[in-house]
């Protein structure tokens, strides 16, 4: 059996080792010097987005042409104004109304001062408040949202008996 000496042990290793530094080489080269300009791949155009048509979309819910146009319709009255708070006197009828239009910052107004133009505070009543025009017709009727409900339960603080 031959055994191997100390001197082809040492030969074998020091011949791996350069073939692996002669391959990695190689790699290098080829990597850095095959290579031209980088190749890109041009985006895919982009589509716009369709434009929607209400009426068609409507129709296609199931809605006739009519709901469809009247969705349109300038916003309610009511919808315009938000009751914020209420101080009403209970004997009197007098008070105030606080309340928001369009969104803006609320004002308190007084039982028949002008919220708007042709829009007048008539009257004030629980959490009510009621809109009439300048002459007098009843417009719309505000409402306070309900208050929320007691919390039911036991008092987080113990009482001693």
């Amino acid at each position: 059996m031959w055994t191997p000496t100390p001197a082809w042990t040492v030969r074998g290793a020091t011949f791996a080792l350069w073939a692996l530094a002669a391959a990695s080489a190689v790699a290098w080269g080829l990597k850095l010097g095959g290579q031209s300009a980088p190749r890109t791949v041009p985006p895919a155009p982009l589509r716009a987005p369709a434009a929607v048509d209400p009426v068609a979309l409507a129709s296609l819910l199931g809605s006739a042409p009519a709901a469809a146009a009247a969705t349109v319709a300038a916003p309610t009255l009511a919808s315009r104004f938000h009751l914020v708070g209420v101080a009403a006197g209970a004997a009197s009828g007098a008070g105030a109304a606080v309340i928001s239009v369009d969104g803006k910052p609320a004002r308190p107004y007084r039982v028949g001062s002008s919220i708007e133009e042709g829009v007048v505070l008539q009257s004030v009543r629980g959490r009510q408040a009621v809109l009439a025009s300048s002459a007098g017709q009843p417009l719309a009727t505000l409402e306070l949202p309900p208050p929320p409900a007691p919390a039911t339960g036991q008092s987080p603080i113990a009482v001693p008996r």
